[in-house]
């Protein structure tokens, strides 16, 4: 039986529907020596920002139960380095690749996408994460209002042509609600979601783990919450969901698509091990095999 895992989101045909999230993959061209791209439909860079970001304090990264607890802070190389250092590296890749974008205005996030567009990148769109919940300013501000999105995307779409995605938080009660701003702002596709907020303390000492206090909850303990509010989202918009938030196996991406994903994205078990994210690709072949699946599309919204 053929299987077909190609995937289309606007114009833009993915050989397959797994995608490196972002801040788990490095700048996206690291691994490229090491691992067959081709087995990945696209890469996400780190977050860029305006300046050049050293991220917080350590300790922050602190392992927790089925999961990670983070508080990177946004840490990278700022635009300009990313334009000079990064961008040429990334254009050469096997892979598709989109470049992240995160500020604590919205003026910082456009300054930051009118320098990238000027450049000769390869890059096929924009990951708008308004959602990150380790940086005091900025951040989780934007991503828990709709009205908040609604600006920042239509001010995006004037400048940019390419794939538009905004990655949305989970820290909210109406994520549906703010999907549909940025569907009605020009957004051509959701990435969810983003960590969960957390917080660790060692229950001697009374010290917190992470530098920051909170931090960012990652990977197979927050499964439930996100395959939830995909499905608030699929059933409330019509442009197409990226899902993410735990998947550690072949059947968990099927669920994300069950519920309404059209892509995917891996972040924590990267930091395992770089290289389970090919051997998803050859595990979703056989599970659609053996579940006589023939195209991964079938599956985006199937569910009884």
């Amino acid at each position: 039986m053929i299987i077909m895992l190609k995937v289309k989101i606007k114009d833009i045909e993915f050989t397959s529907p797994i995608i490196a999230a972002s801040g788990t993959f490095g700048y996206g061209d690291e691994a490229s020596n090491i691992l067959d791209l081709n087995k990945i439909g696209c890469v996400i860079t780190k977050s860029i920002t305006l300046e050049k970001r050293e991220g917080n304090p350590h300790p922050r990264i602190h392992e927790a139960s089925s999961g990670m607890l983070n508080s990177i802070g946004l840490a990278n190389v700022g635009v300009d380095e990313f334009c000079k250092q990064k961008l040429p590296k990334l254009n050469n890749i096997n892979t598709k690749f989109i470049v992240s974008i995160a500020g604590s205005t919205i003026s910082d996030y456009i300054s930051v996408l009118k320098t990238i567009e000027t450049e000769n990148g390869n890059h096929i769109g924009y990951e708008i994460n308004v959602s990150c919940p380790n940086v005091k300013s900025g951040g989780m501000e934007f991503g828990i209002s709709k009205d908040i999105i609604y600006d920042l995307t239509t001010q995006i779409r004037k400048i940019t042509k390419k794939l538009l995605i905004i990655k949305l938080s989970p820290n909210v009660t109406d994520i549906e609600n703010i999907a549909l701003s940025a569907e009605n702002a020009g957004a051509d596709a959701i990435s969810a979601v983003n960590t969960l907020q957390g917080l660790a303390i060692n229950p001697i000492t009374g010290k917190f783990l992470l530098s920051t206090k909170f931090g960012g909850l990652s990977g197979p303990a927050i499964k439930p919450v996100a395959l939830a509010k995909i499905f608030k989202i699929y059933n409330t918009i019509k442009i197409p969901i990226i899902g993410m938030g735990g998947i550690s196996k072949a059947s968990d991406i099927a669920e994300f698509f069950r519920v309404g994903s059209t892509m995917v994205q891996i972040g924590t078990v990267n930091y395992r091990d770089p290289s389970l994210i090919c051997k998803f690709y050859d595990q979703l072949l056989k599970f659609m095999n053996e579940n006589k699946i023939k195209d991964i599309s079938d599956l985006t919204g199937n569910y009884k």
